[in-house]
């Protein structure tokens, strides 16, 4: 009854910070934007927790199809993508030298081996968002053609790339609030269908983002405010015209299901690695977490495939940590970091959310084994790291994940044992997800670099 009336009265804006305080005593090193480790209680097992679930594997499956059917169209009209046939994928690679430097820069050994998955490199925006964000894209112009007769099942879809369908497309428009990355991946995929497209963006959003988006004939709206700003205005531009679709980051079903066929395809790689992963080979997953689409699709796609032989963690700035704030108190998206007297601003961009996706975290509370947040001097000293480790330069946001086998390996001892992981963990595999930094321009990657050397000295 009492957790009712929380609930109740949070919504109005007035509840009572310090008996939450109390109820939820790693509140306070929130606040105090200290880093910290949270293994989730209402981690259920697979089969007990797909029961809740309003997505399916049968949904996960038409959203592959879906992006099979297109896969033409893609590698037409993108040639980056001709030697994948259309399809768009990034790379897994061992980051063996770079585990080493964790091991030493911790005094901590990781048992088993750390891959990345550089979902930097995807082709035509750089960056996970360009799992969920085409793939929305995608699915509102195959429905606009299939409504009209101009396209079929039946059809190869490369036709799309004719003036015809730019013109039809011409009449509707597509728009979405973001911090950054979602924009680049909705923006430069609608430009290219014809479709007219605005980007509402965040003050945390980069200026090279915003003018790569303009070069693509992207109209792009920056707002002084935070993310939920940008979404606000988008949600309100689209709401009175039947020819406008707004993409919503903070509830789209599409947008899960696009970042949650990144799990088939993770399983082929893992195969052709010769890397096994069951009762006795387990996996943990460590996944930069905003308002939480991208990594709550991506886990999603993960337990259906590994059920409870994959470990999911969620990983968010200091001083953004929206996520873990709403799945720690059960309240999702009615807390924001702000209510607590958290700024919500870090150099993670693409984290830089206040306000969690309601959706997202029902969806996956009952999955998640938990989360950790991470500093943005941490991050930067992370890049550098990987930059001279592996040679491999990401932006910051997309570091969170890198330091969670250490905080695995030194906090999560409790989670290890609960699971009967201790003996396990040494024939397991941990993946860290890379989730953005291939475009970002030769001139900032140097100033990322050079934070790193400072952050180093601290």
């Amino acid at each position: 009854m009492y957790d009712k009336l929380l609930r109740r009265t949070i919504q109005v804006g007035n509840y009572d910070l310090e008996t939450l305080k109390v109820n939820y005593p790693l509140l306070n090193q929130l606040i105090s934007v200290e880093e910290l480790f949270w293994t989730n209680p209402n981690l259920e097992e697979f089969e007990s927790g797909i029961t809740k679930s309003p997505v399916t594997m049968v949904d996960v499956r038409d959203a592959e199809e879906r992006l099979k059917r297109f896969a033409p169209y893609i590698a037409t009209v993108f040639p980056e993508t001709k030697e994948s046939n259309g399809i768009i994928e990034s790379p897994l690679i061992g980051i063996s030298n770079m585990k080493k430097q964790l091991e030493q820069e911790y005094k901590q050994t990781i048992q088993g081996q750390l891959l990345l998955k550089c979902d930097s490199d995807l082709p035509i925006s750089g960056s996970i968002k360009a799992r969920g964000g085409i793939y929305e894209v995608l699915k509102y112009a195959e429905t606009l053609a299939f409504e009209h007769g101009l396209l079929s099942l039946d059809d190869d879809y490369a036709i799309l790339d004719s003036h015809i369908f730019r013109e039809f497309f011409s009449k509707y428009s597509i728009v979405v609030g973001s911090t950054g990355n979602l924009g680049l991946s909705i923006g430069i995929m609608s430009a290219k269908l014809g479709f007219h497209v605005t980007v509402h963006m965040s003050a945390d959003a980069k200026q090279w983002k915003k003018d790569l988006l303009r070069s693509k004939n992207v109209n792009v709206i920056e707002y002084e405010a935070d993310y939920s700003k940008a979404v606000e205005e988008g949600r309100k531009q689209a709401a009175d015209d039947p020819t406008c679709h707004f993409v919503d980051d903070e509830n789209s079903h599409d947008l899960f299901l696009g970042y949650s066929v990144a799990a088939s395809r993770l399983s082929k790689q893992l195969l052709e690695l010769n890397i096994t992963v069951d009762e006795e080979h387990p996996l943990f997953v460590y996944l930069p977490c905003g308002v939480g689409g991208g990594p709550g699709g991506v886990a999603f796609g993960l337990k259906l495939m590994y059920q409870d032989h994959v470990h999911c963690f969620f990983a968010e700035p200091t001083h953004s940590p929206c996520m873990v704030l709403g799945l720690m108190t059960g309240l999702h998206d009615q807390i924001s970091v702000q209510e607590i007297g958290v700024d919500n601003k870090t150099d993670a961009d693409g984290l830089a959310v206040g306000r969690a996706s309601r959706f997202v975290g029902k969806v996956i509370e009952p999955f998640l084994s938990g989360s950790y947040t991470v500093s943005d001097e941490h991050l930067y000293k992370l890049l550098k790291q990987l930059a001279d480790t592996e040679n491999v330069q990401l932006e910051p946001s997309a570091l969170a994940g890198m330091i969670g086998p250490v905080k695995l390996h030194q906090q999560g001892m409790n989670y290890l044992n609960n699971h009967n992981l201790i003996e396990k963990i040494n024939k397991g595999t941990h993946i860290v997800w890379g989730t953005g930094g291939s475009m970002v321009p030769d001139n900032i990657k140097k100033d990322y670099y050079d934070k790193g050397i400072k952050a180093s000295r601290i």
